[in-house]
């Protein structure tokens, strides 16, 4: 307990900041617009696959797992970005400071109150998303069952579970979890570059550049490696590079989900860290900018 008689730490501090913070960004006309946008494209992709099962199957997975993907890193992004300015233009960051409230729990609610954000879009994008994949899953098996006259029980069985293992695979969870995990990292590192940043456009700016190296990233060290040898000088280099611009590709396991391929245990786990380290490193260095700028 400190002199003034109130804990250096509060969680209930923390969830308010971030009940609040997130009640803010549900209000935002963005979100409205870009969570309409999403349900529409996963909803649509029922629509754009004709195409044998299988194939239909996988349309629908890398149409909505994409959008998904794009939507909630855009959010992560947008809604992150104003956040700070917001508060600053309205004057209740110095509300809230003057209180016994230390800076690193203002930056925690407000990341958090994101985070609650984001998992709210992935739970509404992933129940449409699996009730499309169930819809479509039980009007392609009463099609099966109709095309089925003088097959023995057996087979219009086999072909039935041929049809399931089609529409859903052990590894489009896991898969989901990655994406929260990859918006959530974007948004503790938007959270970062808004403790500097003069605006928040020039904050989304600088993030979608980082946006997309992150996702060139893999391809551009390869290739460095490659011209530059393996030193130890070039190898602490990339990893200097890959610290400041995460290698976001390291969460696109679409690819091996749409292909019916079960992500392994030990590949979620690894990534699903990455993705926890990235987002406590990116927290931990606007917490460190945040702490002595002058408001």
């Amino acid at each position: 307990m400190s002199r003034s008689g109130h804990r250096p730490f509060s969680l209930s501090r923390i969830g308010a900041l971030s009940g609040n913070t997130f009640t803010e960004l549900v209000r935002l006309k963005v979100f409205y617009f870009l969570l309409i946008f999403a349900l529409l494209l996963i909803g649509n992709s029922l629509f754009m696959a004709r195409l044998s099962f299988q194939q239909e199957f996988q349309v629908l997975k890398d149409v909505s797992l994409g959008a998904m993907s794009i939507f909630t890193s855009i959010l992560a992004i947008v809604a992150t970005a104003q956040l700070l300015p917001r508060d600053v233009e309205d004057r209740t960051i110095y509300t809230i400071l003057a209180k016994p409230v230390p800076r690193y729990e203002y930056l925690i609610g407000k990341l958090g109150g994101v985070l609650l954000l984001l998992a709210f879009s992935v739970l509404a994008m992933t129940a449409l998303f699996f009730a499309v994949l169930f819809l479509r899953e039980h009007m392609l098996i009463a099609a099966t069952m109709r095309e089925t006259t003088g097959m023995r029980p057996e087979q219009i069985q086999e072909a039935v579970e041929r049809l399931k293992a089609s529409a859903f695979n052990a590894g489009l969870v896991p898969g989901i979890v990655i994406i929260f995990l990859k918006a959530s990292l974007l948004a503790a590192l938007t959270l970062f570059i808004s403790t500097f940043a003069t605006s928040n456009i020039f904050t989304v700016v600088v993030m979608v550049f980082i946006y997309f190296i992150g996702h060139l990233q893999s391809t551009a060290r390869e290739y460095w490696l490659q011209e530059h040898g393996g030193g130890v000088l070039v190898k602490i280099f990339v990893a200097f590079v890959a610290l400041i611009f995460p290698d976001l590709q390291l969460f696109n396991l679409v690819d091996d989900i749409v292909a019916g391929t079960a992500i392994p245990m030990a590949l979620f786990a690894k990534t699903a860290v990455l993705g926890i380290v990235y987002t406590s490193v990116y927290l931990f260095f606007a917490w460190v900018s945040f702490h002595g700028k002058e408001l």
